[in-house]
């Protein structure tokens, strides 16, 4: 247990170095869960035979990742960022690596922001391609939800995300304090809970975006659970009393719209 909860002064975040730049086991830890979300998807569309080519699938990826990208990296600029005005006047700053010259990679990603950006992107290529626009979120939730495991193991080996004072005996030290290893809390909740709750449903589901609106219910019930064991964002800190976080909030939202889209649809369909 004590090496548990010294782990990030046993541990070095960078996995290795490919010449002046660092490659850090948070990076690889997004690799890998993009890998693992492609492959787990493919996984079911073969298993459970669904009618949907590989060819249209590979391109949906190409189009989903560039919309959680520029999803991910415009919603932290917009609503966590303390810059926010000066990537608006410049915004091809957003994506630049380098600081005064030195690379420095790029920080700051936003959960929800990826979330509109993904639907958004599957907005349109479904729009392009004449599918339906249900019918493949409802396969790409069930790689999303499984490969968010990895995303919080690579934010906790960056050592981010930290989580909120505790006395409890699994607490890890950062910077000398005992706090809740939230990021692990996070990847069982939002990850692990969430994949295995839509892998029972896929096949008990009553109609196409049942699973993509299940996971955007379950993904916020989760994240509004892990809020209150993990720390506010420094530069924000409570938007409300000693609870409400920007997660919280952005959490509530995303319910309330899948909540009444997933009545209204269900309506549909038993009409």
């Amino acid at each position: 247990m004590e090496f548990w909860q010294n782990i990030y002064s046993n541990f070095n975040p960078v996995a290795f170095n490919l010449g002046p730049v660092a490659v850090h086991w948070y990076g690889l830890m997004y690799a890998l869960a993009l890998i693992s979300a492609i492959f787990i998807a493919k996984c079911f569309i073969k298993h459970d035979k669904l009618p949907i080519s590989n060819d249209l699938f590979d391109s949906y990826i190409w189009w989903a990742e560039i919309g959680v990208i520029l999803g991910a990296r415009i919603g932290y600029v917009l609503f966590y960022d303390t810059h926010t005005m000066y990537y608006l006047t410049h915004p091809w700053q957003i994506f630049n690596p380098y600081i005064n010259g030195v690379y420095a990679g790029i920080s700051g990603m936003s959960y929800h922001g990826a979330f509109f950006g993904f639907i958004i992107a599957s907005y349109l290529f479904c729009r392009k391609n004449k599918i339906s626009f249900w019918f493949i979120t409802d396969i790409a939730v069930l790689g999303i939800s499984a490969a968010y495991i990895f995303g919080r193991i690579g934010n906790f080996f960056n050592q981010e995300l930290i989580g909120r004072v505790t006395d409890v005996p699994w607490g890890i030290y950062v910077g000398g304090v005992l706090r809740h290893p939230s990021q692990i809390y996070e990847a069982i909740l939002e990850g692990l809970f969430v994949f295995l709750i839509l892998v029972y449903f896929r096949k008990r589901k009553t109609f196409d975006g049942q699973l993509a609106l299940m996971y955007g219910a379950l993904y916020s019930i989760a994240r509004i659970i892990a809020e209150f064991f993990r720390q506010p964002d420094t530069q924000l800190g409570f938007l409300y009393s000693d609870w409400l976080t920007m997660g919280i909030l952005q959490s509530l939202i995303v319910l309330g719209i899948c909540i009444i889209i997933y009545i209204n649809r269900k309506k549909i369909i038993n009409s």
